[in-house]
């Protein structure tokens, strides 16, 4: 079956958007749209059925900015920021995530910030609140930066609950809500920090998770990407194994689930030392049971390939059989149209990708 396509790629000076009207043959590109912006946060929001795109937009000069397109990019109107409360003495570095609410409620959507923070909006993105609960946690104080900034970067609200939110954070590892977002629980049990001493590296929190992800229809199950281990957890957080056996190196940044199969995943892999494919060899990894076994796929991926894939900039579609993308630091971005299996050039030469998604529209 042919599908429309939309990818959008954030990269550290501006949006692209790439669109595939032949069942992802090929691909048609404009941009760069909010050009000398970095973009790491991006969503194509399908619940009302026209897509939504939302884009947080970082100005060395200005600043974050948020900006909304109904039209595919054609147009853009920019929203209210995303501020912090006056009390709270911080200011928004970056919007890291967003995520659309439940598909029953297209009003709710998720901004995951830095300085580490959780904002929701009711109103389609118009006004945005802090969860305070987060906000003033006690562990907060403790909560270090990582390498890309002290930040929530991944963000899985509940599909049947609006009251249960799981996060993850660089540094601090994965919380829980389970009462919209009032009280906050660290879920860490079983992830290791390996940068800390021998003999403390299992602590209820403080983890540098890289990135969490889980289907929809099995909330229960994550997987996750930590800075050194792939792990699963079935009891929705409250342990974590570790699934790494099979990759060639299990740091990496991130963590796709495929969009109509739960047990399917993909990595992408990295050397801990170089911050690319382990020999220059550009792999996706998928597995088809949950991380218990992986696969590598490198058909039509390019030889010595010393980049490496950034913790967003890895995404599916949502079509059958699943588009699969991913944007790399030296501005290429590839897609496959068969869950993997081969691969094709989608654009080259653009800056350092940051962050893609793709959506059936």
């Amino acid at each position: 079956m042919a599908h429309d396509v939309l990818l959008a790629i954030g990269t550290r000076k501006g949006l692209w958007l790439a669109t595939s009207t032949n069942g992802r043959a090929s691909w048609q590109l404009s941009g760069p749209h909010h050009p000398m912006t970095a973009v790491y946060a991006l969503a194509i929001d399908t619940r009302r059925g026209l897509p939504r795109l939302y884009v947080d937009t970082s100005s060395e000069w200005f600043g974050p900015s948020f900006h909304t397109s109904d039209d595919m990019g054609t147009t853009w109107q920019e929203q209210q920021a995303i501020k912090f409360p006056e009390d709270t003495g911080a200011a928004l570095t970056r919007v890291w995530q967003f995520a659309p609410g439940p598909a029953d409620d297209p009003d709710v959507i998720y901004a995951g910030t830095e300085p580490s923070a959780v904002f929701r909006s009711t109103d389609g993105g118009k006004t945005f609140e802090l969860l305070r609960g987060l906000w003033d946690h006690p562990h907060r104080e403790n909560w270090g930066p990582g390498y890309g900034g002290q930040a929530a970067h991944s963000v899985l609200p509940h599909p049947a609950d609006p009251r249960r939110l799981t996060i993850a954070m660089s540094t601090g590892g994965v919380y829980i809500t389970e009462d919209g977002g009032d009280s906050w629980r660290p879920s860490n049990s079983g992830i290791r920090a390996e940068f800390m001493p021998e003999g403390e590296q299992m602590p209820e929190y403080g983890q540098c998770v890289h990135k969490i992800a889980s289907h929809p229809s099995m909330p229960d199950r994550m997987f996750a990407q930590n800075h050194g281990g792939v792990y699963r957890s079935e009891d929705a957080g409250a342990s974590w194994r570790y699934i790494a056996d099979g990759l060639p190196s299990d740091f990496g940044f991130p963590m796709v689930v495929h969009p109509h199969r739960p047990e399917v995943i993909y990595a992408f892999p990295i050397s801990r030392e170089m911050r690319c494919p382990p020999g220059g060899n550009c792999q996706v990894y998928r597995s088809e049971d949950a991380g218990d076994s992986w696969t590598a796929l490198s058909a039509g991926l390019p030889d010595a390939f010393w980049n490496a894939v950034m913790r967003d900039a890895m995404c599916t579609d949502g079509a059958d059989p699943a588009g699969v993308y991913f944007g790399a630091r030296n501005g290429e971005v590839y897609g496959s149209a068969d869950d993997g299996e081969g691969w094709q050039l989608v654009a080259e030469n653009l800056p350092d990708v940051l962050c893609v998604r793709a959506a059936v529209v």
